[in-house]
């Protein structure tokens, strides 16, 4: 155990803002969804959040969550982000996985415009028709998740407050040389990470453990790790 001090923070004693630095430096690395989606109006956007994983797999279940920001009525700029606008108006969005030959881009449609604005041009991004749903697909990414929403769950309407949004995926892109009979190789797929502040991290270093079956497995791996040098 380590000799180092604990700090013990309450949340109530604390103001929200400092809690969600410390908060995007404990949960890490985060993915990040880049959704894509269009207003019923046909204005494409597209943005990253990094709250999101995967729920379950029958049927394929995602989720992200969108903040609540403060309004800025002078830039065009309500409590909520044209992301969750479009999922409500359209319920359809496109998650693009973010990889390290897009995160320049990603970071660039990351800023915050008013709604008119088309972040797939202002990025540089290629934006290509889904198969299913009629949000678009960002042609440069490794791979996409079309998804139709299955509910809007609201967590909090206060400033740093967040919806939960959850779709179902409905159809899947993969760039065949990452695919092998449904494994997807993370050296090629060269996945990007989320961090605090303006940090972010390469998943191309990793290492594999195997996981014990039952009680009598985890015992003899738990004495191995011990005789292990440098352990």
């Amino acid at each position: 155990m380590s000799d180092e001090k604990i700090l013990h923070i309450r949340p109530e004693e604390h103001s929200a803002k400092d809690i969600y630095k410390m908060m995007i430096g404990l949960v890490v690395p985060r993915p990040i969804a880049f959704v894509s989606t269009v207003s019923k109006a046909g204005v494409r956007n597209v943005a990253p959040f990094s709250f999101y994983n995967a729920i379950c797999a029958a049927p394929p279940i995602v989720c992200f969550a969108t903040g609540v920001r403060t309004p800025k009525p002078e830039e065009g700029l309500t409590a909520y982000k044209d992301t969750l606008g479009n999922i409500w108006e359209t319920k359809e969005f496109v998650i693009n996985v973010v990889t390290e030959d897009i995160a320049e881009a990603m970071n660039v449609a990351a800023a915050e415009v008013p709604p008119e604005i088309d972040e797939f041009e202002m990025a540089g991004l290629t934006a290509i028709p889904g198969e299913v749903v009629k949000a678009p697909r960002v042609a440069e990414a490794r791979a996409q998740m079309e998804c139709r929403l299955q509910q809007i769950l609201p967590i909090s309407d206060r400033a740093q407050g967040a919806l939960l949004v959850i779709g179902e995926v409905v159809c899947f892109h993969v760039r065949e040389d990452l695919f092998d009979n449904f494994r997807i190789d993370p050296k090629k797929l060269r996945a990007v990470g989320r961090m605090a502040g303006n940090g972010y991290v390469r998943t191309r270093d990793y290492f594999e453990l195997v996981r014990p079956h039952n009680e009598a497995e985890a015992r003899a791996e738990l004495a191995r790790e011990k005789l292990s040098p440098g352990k």
